[in-house]
């Protein structure tokens, strides 16, 4: 005998929610679930009936990896990391400018990038404006991945609003009880159920660095480099075993089970279970349980709409430059590309005892314009001189024995990139103490050669 008499229930009225539970809200689900690694405490806040179990049934599915799990649920056997947005960013490239390293990095570059465009305080340096262009510098300290309590303490409004889905779910499951819907109050059940134990167990895997080569070889030589964008670089500065997590370091997560992965299949099965008896068996519940089940579907989907508002990146960003001890960024404002490249080059050689066997400033240069014409080759030439010198006082002007054979149209051409190479110059000597104090950390823990032989 229902304690709780309904009189919707005495109508032929149906609602024919089978299709809502299995696919809406599916990439808002799956969107939320990526989130599960990024906050500590968040596995356990996954108690409610959510929507798109049929899309997230299939999308983690591919985690498990053997002949049954595979023909199952047909996919690419992709990383636990890549699933969960955590790897399969492409980064920029990473040129040593002593090591000689030339490679393609990844998804830890690609976060260090977003990192500097976050910064808004930039010094701009005066000179003539072609494209605009940006030089940060990033001073890597003595960096010891820690490998556990990287993710951040889900914060105390987070979970408040967790309990929001999580007790609205159980309070439809009592009224559906008290009203004598046993199918409609199993059926939210099931998905309480379901969505929590799924929730727990991929929630349980445990974010991790792999930070590339741990012990570099004996004497290798400072990493400074820089990470090459189209009208941005980063200079990345520190010794080879602190710049690796950077260029080839990645997240990881430690799942248990692997590399079948059994458990995130059984969890799978689940939700496709779910899926499955809902879509059959909701059409006969009361139009009292099916608004009910709509209810819970509808308070899961605005929670799971609020988790995948947040932005996953910037929290993989904190988690990263929380592990390289909190760096700090100093970012510089060009107006042109050979302003920039004169002012990179003068910023990587800071501290090098100058000519340098294994420092080449034209070889710096032709990384930014690689431009092969008389006029870069001259330009090359001749700002190379000047850095290479131990001069203060350096001049950029050239001989009318050097501009030989050059027409008028190739001479302005010259003298306007050469005045951009004397502009850089001039606001490098003025900002030169900023440079200074951003490295002082380095400084002490980084050995640089006093010379090269």
């Amino acid at each position: 005998m229902p304690t709780l008499n309904v009189s919707i229930n005495q109508s032929n009225f149906n609602l024919d929610t089978s299709g809502v539970a299995g696919f809406f809200g599916g990439d808002e689900a799956i969107s939320a679930m990526a989130t599960v690694h990024l906050y500590r405490g968040r596995r356990w806040l996954g108690w409610y009936n959510s929507p798109g179990s049929y899309i997230v049934a299939k999308k983690f599915g591919q985690l498990a990896n053997s002949r049954f799990w595979d023909g199952l649920f047909p996919g690419p056997n992709l990383t636990p990391a890549e699933v969960f947005g955590l790897d399969g960013k492409t980064g920029p490239r990473y040129w040593g400018v002593l090591s000689g390293t030339d490679m393609a990095c990844g998804h830890l570059a690609y976060l260090v990038v977003q990192k500097t465009e976050e910064v808004e305080e930039v010094v701009e340096l005066g000179g003539r404006e072609t494209i605009p262009q940006t030089v940060t510098i990033l001073d890597v300290g003595d960096v010891i991945l820690k490998h556990t309590d990287q993710a951040p303490m889900m914060s105390v409004h987070h979970a408040l609003l967790a309990a929001i889905p999580i007790t609205i779910n159980l309070a439809t499951c009592v009224l559906c009880a008290a009203s004598g819907d046993w199918l409609a109050f199993a059926l939210i059940l099931l998905g309480v159920i379901s969505g929590g134990t799924s929730c727990f167990v991929i929630g349980s895997a445990q974010l991790d660095f792999l930070a590339g080569v741990k012990e570099p070889s004996p004497g290798t030589p400072p990493a400074d480099g820089i990470l090459l964008m189209r009208n941005n670089v980063v200079i990345v500065r520190g010794a080879e075993k602190d710049i690796n997590p950077i260029t080839k370091g990645k997240f990881v997560l430690r799942m248990h089970g692997g590399p079948e992965y059994r458990r995130i299949g059984l969890c799978s099965l689940l939700l496709l279970a779910q899926f499955l008896l809902q879509l059959l068996f909701m059409p006969q519940a009361s139009t009292f349980g099916q608004i009910m089940f709509i209810s819970s579907v509808a308070a899961s989907w605005a929670y799971n709409s609020f988790l995948s508002s947040l932005e996953q990146e910037k929290i993989q960003v904190d988690v990263l430059w929380k592990a390289l001890g909190n760096p700090r960024l100093l970012k510089f404002g060009l107006k042109s590309r050979a302003a920039q490249a004169v002012f990179a080059c003068l910023v990587l050689s800071h501290g090098i005892q100058r000519p340098s066997v294994d420092f080449k400033p034209k070889k710096v240069l032709h990384r930014f314009i690689s431009n092969d014409t008389r006029v870069w080759d001259v330009w090359r030439d001749k700002v190379a001189e000047q850095l290479e010198n131990n001069k203060e006082e350096k001049s950029f002007k050239l001989s009318s024995e050097d501009l030989r054979g050059f027409g008028d149209h190739e001479r302005a051409l010259l003298a306007s990139l050469l005045r951009d190479a004397e502009d850089a110059y001039g606001g490098y000597q003025e900002q030169v103490h900023k440079i200074e104090d951003n490295t002082h950390i380095s400084e002490k823990q980084v050995p640089r050669p006093d010379s090269v032989v």
